[in-house]
């Protein structure tokens, strides 16, 4: 399953953003160009973690290095993949070099935002379960605009509260989040579970646990 942009900023934002192993300074958060490194594979994520500190050793030594070995104008950035260990350089021609990237103040008032939009979701949520609202707890999960924190708890919920009409619904959305996706798959076993159901292997239709025959397709299915 494939991220989007969204969700892969709102991971990166509840993790710890990285010190720069050589000054120890707290990197920033930095949107990667349109463009393609050199080898032409990619950036391997929309975001990345600079160090911008001018007084950087590596920086700072980096103008000399490029010089006597490259003959370039240039020093280096260090630079991290998020929720990795893996610390990289990366070349930067002035000492404005990607700052046009940086999105720390843009951040700011995203995480701000999916802050409040999981606090409401997860007002909303407690409301439906206060009243056993099944119905309106599957709409939240199925609903992409929603926080996947908040989803994911609408997936736990759905297992509790659900019944057997929610999980066709379940079946056939896609959620784009591997947490959710799992929450979701034991949501439809408990569902399922708690009603004495599973799913006919051939036509898909919901029918009793320990029934032999289908009474949709009228396959074989043996007792369970």
């Amino acid at each position: 399953m494939f991220e989007t942009r969204e969700q892969v900023l709102e991971r990166i934002l509840e993790q710890t953003k990285p010190q720069c192993p050589h000054c120890g300074d707290e990197m920033k958060l930095w949107e990667v160009p349109p463009i393609t490194m050199g080898d032409g594979l990619g950036w391997g994520s929309p975001f990345l973690y600079l160090c911008f500190n001018d007084d950087c050793s590596l920086f700072k030594q980096g103008w000399d290095n490029l010089k006597e070995n490259y003959a370039h104008n240039a020093s280096y950035r260090c630079m991290n993949y998020p929720g990795t260990e893996q610390f990289e350089l990366i070349p930067v021609f002035s000492d404005q070099g990607g700052r046009g990237q940086i999105i720390d103040e843009q951040i700011v008032a995203e995480q701000e935002a999916i802050k409040e939009a999981v606090k409401n979701g997860f007002a909303m949520l407690a409301d439906c379960f206060a009243r056993q609202d099944g119905p309106s707890v599957l709409t939240i999960l199925l609903d992409p605009s929603h926080p996947n924190r908040v989803r994911q708890k609408a997936a736990e919920m759905i297992g509790d509260i659900g019944d057997v009409e929610a999980v066709e619904p379940l079946r056939n959305a896609r959620f784009g989040n591997n947490l959710v996706q799992k929450e979701v798959d034991a949501a439809i076993s408990k569902i399922h579970a708690k009603n004495f159901t599973r799913e006919c292997p051939f036509c898909a239709e919901i029918i009793k646990k320990r029934a032999k025959v289908c009474k949709h397709c009228s396959k074989e299915v043996g007792g369970a």
